[in-house]
């Protein structure tokens, strides 16, 4: 038996119901007798339809049904044929921000006052559009959104080093209301893959949205809710670098990245089966030929408007964007490390270790250091707060050290240097500084002559400086810088002039038959 149709009366009663009240469907359908499958189905139509509530009760009932039914009316009148001209504009026009189908209704019942009514002519927009997706779609204004995703398939290519088989990844952006595309090839989808590439196409279109809207990959969500989701932390850095704001798509709701979606099916048509099997030696090279064909795409004309997406973007959405900032994002990574005894900590990536101060030194190998750094600078953090600040060091196996992290004998030693002894060597006399000099320069060992030196130096406390120099001047007649015999000297007091020579060498052995002498070896 067939299906009883409902009349448009009760149709119109279920329409204002649904509009005027807070009644469920299932409330409406026992108000008014009818199946509840017919109530959702009724609302269901009029919101897919485009319809006003306010311009039904204009509309006649043959219309109202026919529009709730889907169906096409076929018109063939110059007035029709008139307003259809104007379409293609009215899509340009309201991806601008403020615009509406009620005003340019008004602009076009004021040239022609004989057109059709307000209600007529969404309709027949509407139609005109053939999809009821398309009405959402017209109503990304200009500016607002950028949608990015990972396509699902890869770019198969070949790595010319290898001859080996190399599969990238693909990003695709893409702007709300010009569809402005973009396309770049990643080694994988890591979080600085995910940065840069978001990155990349907004140098691309030279300027930033308001919002960007990513899918739930763990590089931008970390935690999926549908009304307050957990951000990737790098990516809400960068988000704030370039001032936009994230809203991610509700999960498993491809509808919420309608845009970027379909920009992907045309990126395997038009980009990715073009490139397929062909031969790259870098992902330089494999960049640059997406590009070609980026370009290609975006100057192509849309399929029912004649305006490429190149075009509408220059018309109506380059002027809205943001000017990018000065810098680009500095990517920020982060690394754990323990404070080792002799108070650095190694950022492996580099080898390079960097000081802390010094009572942060542990024996416990679970007390770390938290290192966050850029190309730029490396930030370290210990019990969550900042101790140390340096500019990045990439010299293997190099220290960089603070001299206000040293404890007071490490920053003694550290300000050792020939330079410096020789200064308080030439404070004592040219003598002394003779000494210091000859000292120096036998050690190859720095570390080692400066112990010598020091301990030479100091002998100034108990003596003096002029005992100290006369010292030096009676080593050097010996032919000596030994740090034991100028105390020796000083001990003795043989410094002054007329003093008796010490005995600086052993007395010769007696003759022997034993011995073999000099001579044996000539």
């Amino acid at each position: 038996m067939a299906r009883r149709r409902t009349g448009v009366k009760k149709t119109r009663d279920i329409i204002r119901y649904c509009m005027t009240t807070a009644l469920s469907e299932r409330q409406i359908s026992r108000a008014l007798g009818i199946s509840r499958t017919v109530v959702a189905r009724t609302i269901r139509n009029f919101k897919a339809s485009g319809l006003e509530y306010v311009s039904i009760d204009t509309m006649a009932d043959s219309q109202l049904m026919q529009a709730l039914a889907g169906k096409e009316i076929p018109e063939k009148s110059a007035r029709y044929q008139e307003l259809s001209q104007r379409f293609p504009e009215m899509v340009v026009e309201l991806k601008k921000k403020g615009v509406t189908l009620q005003w340019l209704w008004e602009l076009y019942i004021r040239e022609h006052p004989e057109g059709y009514q307000y209600s007529q002519y969404c309709l027949n927009f509407h139609r005109w559009c053939k999809d009821p997706e398309v009405v959402m779609h017209i109503e990304h204004k200009a500016g607002e959104e950028m949608f990015v995703d990972w396509a699902g398939d890869k770019l198969e290519v070949i790595n010319g080093t290898t001859g080996q088989p190399w599969a990238l990844e693909q990003f695709v952006a893409i702007l709300g209301a010009s569809e402005l595309t973009y396309v770049e090839a990643r080694e994988s989808q890591k979080e600085e893959d995910w940065v840069r590439a978001n990155e990349g196409a907004l140098w691309y279109w030279k300027g930033c949205p308001a919002a960007v809207i990513p899918d739930n990959c763990r590089t931008a969500v970390v935690r999926a809710d549908p009304y307050e989701p957990g951000l990737n932390p790098t990516f809400d850095d960068f988000a704030r670098h370039y001032g936009l704001v994230i809203v991610p798509a509700r999960v498993r709701r491809p509808r919420d990245k309608a845009l970027v979606e379909g920009a992907v099916r045309l990126v395997y048509q038009r980009i990715s089966c073009r490139l397929r099997g062909k031969v790259f030696y870098s992902l330089r090279e494999v960049n640059e030929a997406i590009r070609a064909l980026l370009e290609e795409h975006n100057n192509r004309p849309f399929s029912r408007l004649p305006i490429s997406r190149r075009q509408l973007f220059e018309q109506v959405e380059k002027q809205t964007l943001r000017p990018l900032p000065a810098e680009r994002f500095p990517f920020k990574s982060t690394a754990f490390a323990t404070v080792q005894l002799n108070y650095h900590v190694e950022l492996h990536e580099d080898l390079h270790y960097y000081s802390v101060p010094h009572y942060l030194r542990t024996t416990d190998p679970t007390t770390q250091a938290k290192l966050v750094y850029d190309d730029r600078v490396v930030a370290i953090y210990c019990d969550n707060a900042r101790v140390a600040q340096y500019r990045r060091d990439r010299t293997p196996n190099g220290y960089t050290t603070l001299a206000e992290h040293m404890p007071p004998e490490h920053r003694w030693y550290a300000k050792w240097s020939a330079e410096r002894f020789l200064d308080w060597a030439r404070a004592v006399g040219p003598e002394t500084e003779e000494v210091i000099a000859k000292v120096l320069q036998s050690r190859t060992y720095a570390p080692q002559a400066f112990k010598v030196c020091l301990g030479i130096l100091n002998l100034q406390k108990p003596h003096g400086s002029l005992r100290l120099n006369q010292a030096c001047a009676r080593a050097l007649k010996f032919g000596t810088h030994s740090y034991a015999r100028i105390k020796n000297i000083l001990a003795q007091r043989l410094e002054a002039d007329g003093q008796p020579q010490l005995e600086l060498a052993a007395p010769p052995l007696p003759p022997h038959e034993n011995l073999r002498g000099s001579t044996y070896y000539n």
